[in-house]
Formats: structure tokens, C-alpha cells, sequence
């Protein structure tokens, strides 16, 4: 997250609020599971942080029109928030990320504490601060790149992406805490299969050019247009050198910025960061994510402490569950990519909530993903 996660390992910040206790859990994790899951936190001495990113979208007041008042927003927020606002590609967007946590009550209040802020600056500027993955509206004109040497780069490499009028899309990019580069790739590696539901429970942007576009996640459709968008291959540290140097070298990327697969090793702190989300107006949701990622994080270490290879799972197949996340969302069928069948989309997040259980349960969080599920 920029430079706000230098370091995951940090001292939190205390709590601004706390949320109340939740019901106790329908699923039953695993007992041995659990137990090797908090025993291993235990000798780790924590759990594993996490930190969210959320991009949110600038409209008019009264028309509704994207407006590319991003970076006047942004400088005036900057007073109060510092790092933790950034401008983003559009003008008509602008990004937010929390400070590292291990604590899901603490994540939520950073969280609302930044979208109040955001929207209060915004509405001095005459706009809504508004998290949807696409825009309703449509812009009046071809929507606007904010200033800098970098976006302009990519604005002359592909003008074809940056001069349409559905190219503005937001995401919410949920990072969880690693110990080093390797540490992240294996967490990728073993994740795969599980990303098309996470990606089916976010999905929050059915409208385009002013119209239902038949996707319950058009923004996953609109950003795969660019380069370097999706599913991570599977490779350890000297094969993602080799490969980010080689898209680079080629020209394929600008730089290793443009590395924008699903879940990636972060290059400047020590995180994995899952992109596969839209952004969420409901904090429920961005908190059940978050849950859910750090959960199944805590659980797979497991498997990858106990030397199992992750698992095999088809290219096409992946596609193809990546594809049905963003077609339904959690209102049809998805793929279960190791079982190979199809599934109501609900009954996949029963399953990643019941792969997630030993991990949740750890770290006190299961009563609360079961709840928000």
C-alpha cells in the first residue's frame, strides 16, 4: 500500500471503536485444525496483518457525471489523512488505505473514519464520493488522466484503454501481512482456487455506459482489457524475478507496477495483496472479505509449513470460474475448481468459509465471518 505498509509487522495504532460480539458459529471448524492453526500463531507470536485499499469514484453532485475533481480532493484530504489518501489514474477517482492491523474491529473503524472524511471533502468540492466498480453515468467526455509522468507514460502506450469512456473502474485491493516475497508467492500459489469467490461475493458493479450490462462485476470485464490483468502463474521467487524482468524488458508492462494479477507479492512492503474485488459501500462486506482472506491466509500456511504442493488447477478452469465470479456475482453458479463441478455461488462461500475455519477460529474471527456471511 504504497508506503503506508512499509513495514507489516508495525506496533498498531489503537482501536478508535469497537464492534460488538457476534453469534456464536453455525460451521464447526475443524478441532485439530484449529488447534494447529493457534499453535501456530503462538510460536509466530501474531497473527497475520492486514491493511485495505479502497478506490472510490467522484461525481457531480447534481448531474452524477464522473468529475475530475480527484486531485483538489486529494490535496485538501491530505491535511487530515496524509499518506493514507492518493490520487488515482483518473481524475474522477481518488484511494484510501488503512494503516496494518491484526485487528478486524480496529480495520472497520479506520475504514469508516476514512470514508467520512473522503466524503466530507468531497462534498465541499460539490461531489459524491460513491463505491461502485463502475460508473452509472457515463462521462461527458473521455475521461480525464490525473498529471504525472508515470500515467502519462501509460496514457501514450495505450490510448485505445485510456480514452474510452468505460475504463474507470475501482477496486478494493485487500493485503495480508507476509514475511518476505516467498512467503507471499506460496500464499498465492495456494489461494488460486479460491479467488473466484472472493471476486463473486464482491461484486459491485452491474452498470456501464448507463446501462445493466448483464455482469454482476463489470468492472473485473473492464479492467481485464489491460495488460498484466489476471490470474497469478505459479512460480516461487527466481521465476517471478524472471518473469516481471521479462514483461518489463519486452515492453508486455511499463513497469513491474503494471503487474496487476489477481493476488501479487507486493513490491515495496511484505504483504500479498488480493485484487480481485470491487469496492463495497457496505463496510459488512469489505470486513467479511478481509475476515475471509486473512482466515484462509492462516489456514493454508499449514499445507505450506507441511511441504504440500498447491493445488493443480487448469488454466482454462481457472478462467472459466474467474468468468462465471464476474458474470453472477453470488446470485448464480460458479465452478469449483477442485472438485470440478458447478455450484450455486453461495454454496462455494459456504465452502471457503469452512477451508477458512481453523483460520478464522485462531485468531477469534469465525462467529463474525459466519455472521457477516
Amino acid at each position: 500500500m504504497r508506503e503506508v505498509l512499509r513495514d507489516s509487522r508495525l506496533r498498531l495504532t489503537p482501536a478508535r471503536s469497537t464492534k460488538g460480539s457476534f453469534m456464536s458459529s453455525a460451521v464447526i471448524a475443524p478441532v485439530c485444525g484449529v488447534d494447529r492453526a493457534r499453535t501456530t500463531l503462538q510460536q509466530g507470536r501474531r497473527s497475520l496483518s492486514v491493511g485495505v485499499e479502497e478506490e472510490f469514484l467522484l461525481v457531480d453532485r447534481r448531474t452524477r457525471l464522473p468529475v475530475a475533481r480527484g486531485p483538489r480532493v486529494v490535496e485538501l484530504a491530505t491535511a487530515v489523512l496524509g499518506e493514507q489518501v492518493q490520487a488515482e489514474f483518473f481524475g474522477a477517482q481518488v484511494e484510501v488505505c488503512t494503516r496494518p492491523t491484526a485487528d478486524l474491529a480496529e480495520l472497520r473503524s479506520e475504514l469508516a473514519l476514512l470514508r467520512k472524511v473522503m466524503g466530507e471533502v468531497a462534498a465541499s468540492e460539490g461531489c459524491l464520493l460513491v463505491a461502485t466498480g463502475t460508473p452509472v453515468i457515463p462521462p461527458g467526455s473521455p475521461p480525464t488522466v490525473t498529471p504525472g509522468e508515470r500515467y502519462g507514460r501509460m496514457t501514450e502506450r495505450w490510448p485505445a484503454l485510456v480514452g474510452s469512456y468505460d475504463g474507470m473502474v475501482c477496486g478494493c485491493h485487500i493485503h495480508v501481512g507476509v514475511t518476505g516475497r516467498g512467503q507471499a508467492l506460496e500464499l498465492a500459489n495456494h489461494m488460486r482456487p479460491w479467488l473466484p469467490t472472493l471476486q463473486a461475493l464482491a461484486a459491485n458493479s452491474p452498470f456501464s455506459l448507463g446501462r445493466d450490462r448483464g455482469w454482476a462485476s463489470q468492472r473485473s470485464v473492464e479492467h481485464a482489457r489491460w495488460p498484466g490483468v489476471g490470474p497469478a502463474p505459479l512460480l516461487d521467487e527466481v521465476g517471478y524475478e524472471r518473469l516481471a524482468d521479462h514483461l518489463v524488458k519486452t515492453g508486455v508492462l511499463l513497469d513491474r507496477r503494471m503487474i496487476y494479477w489477481y493476488a501479487r507479492p507486493s513490491e515495496h512492503v511484505p504483504t500479498l495483496e488480493i485484487r480481485v474485488c470491487d469496492v463495497n459501500a457496505d463496510l459488512d462486506v469489505v470486513q467479511l472479505l478481509t475476515a475471509l482472506v486473512r482466515g484462509l491466509a492462516t489456514t493454508l500456511l499449514l499445507d505450506i509449513g507441511d511441504g504440500r504442493p498447491p493445488p493443480d488447477v487448469p488454466a482454462q478452469g481457472l478462467h472459466t470460474a474467474h468468468r462465471l465470479a464476474a458474470r453472477h456475482g453470488s446470485a448464480g453458479d460458479g465452478l469449483d475448481l477442485l472438485r470440478g463441478e458447478y455450484v450455486p455461488a453461495l454454496t462455494l462461500a459456504e465452502r471457503l468459509l469452512s477451508r477458512a475455519a481453523p483460520g478464522l477460529a485462531a485468531v477469534g474471527d469465525l462467529g463474525l465471518a459466519e455472521e457477516l456471511l
